[in-house]
């Protein structure tokens, strides 16, 4: 497979202080990729460097062959790049239809272009076709989560990275999360790295993760390897 991302010597933090160092991982195309660690451990802080929502203080990130390190978010967004952030990831008092529409008017696609996009989402996800016109305040958490995801989605992203898919969600909408990872992958072709600290689920759906431990890559491996650590639980 093509490499589509890769970060070298990657440090980032915020005002004085430097969350992630010496941070190296790569993303082939079509891979879905776990990123697993302790909280405060620095996994938001490496998804907000490559999205350029904050800076990289050195080293290198690479995307699709082109160095995009010092970009900005709306240029990656336009190069297909799409963070699903763990908080404020919809518009509360719009409708899901207006979110969706609202979302897929970022790229510079034609309008028929993005009413395919936005079709996509809603045949991926049902249950919000189903409530198109209902405010996206008034959605259950999975719901909710569902239609994050499908903000980023109708940018028909390469590369899509999920920040704690799984966070306040029951353990049965926990795995439908984690199925809709796997059809999107399918589907799609999409690259998917997701944070997660529910170990189980990310390994369930991702062929190789990385540990993040105090701000550092303390393993790289495949999730079959790692599974089988019994230090991990402790690691994390």
């Amino acid at each position: 497979m093509a490499e589509l991302l890769s970060i070298t010597s990657l440090s980032a933090g915020y005002g004085r202080a430097t969350m992630v160092r010496d941070i190296a991982l790569h993303l082939d195309a079509g891979e879905i990729v776990a990123m697993v660690g302790h909280n405060g451990a620095g996994k938001s802080t490496i998804l907000k460097a490559i999205v350029g929502l904050i800076a990289a203080r050195t080293g290198t990130i690479v995307f699709a062959g082109e160095n995009v390190t010092s970009r900005n978010p709306a240029w990656k967004v336009r190069a297909g790049i799409s963070l699903v952030p763990q908080t404020g990831n919809t518009f509360p008092d719009m409708s899901i239809a207006e979110n969706l529409e609202l979302s897929a008017q970022v790229t510079s696609r034609a309008s028929g272009q993005r009413m395919v996009a936005i079709a996509g989402v809603y045949d991926l996800f049902p249950a919000l076709r189903e409530r198109a016109q209902q405010k996206a305040k008034s959605l259950s958490g999975g719901q909710r989560q569902m239609l994050a995801i499908g903000l980023a989605l109708v940018k028909q992203p390469r590369l899509l990275l999920l920040d704690e898919p799984s966070l306040g969600l029951s353990p049965m909408l926990v795995s439908r999360v984690f199925d809709s990872i796997l059809e999107i992958n399918r589907a799609f072709g999409t690259t998917v790295l997701v944070v997660e600290q529910n170990v189980h689920e990310a390994f369930r759906v991702a062929k190789r993760a990385y540990v993040i431990h105090s701000g550092g890559v303390l393993a790289a491996e495949t999730t079959e390897v790692l599974a089988k650590r019994d230090d991990l639980l402790a690691i994390l």
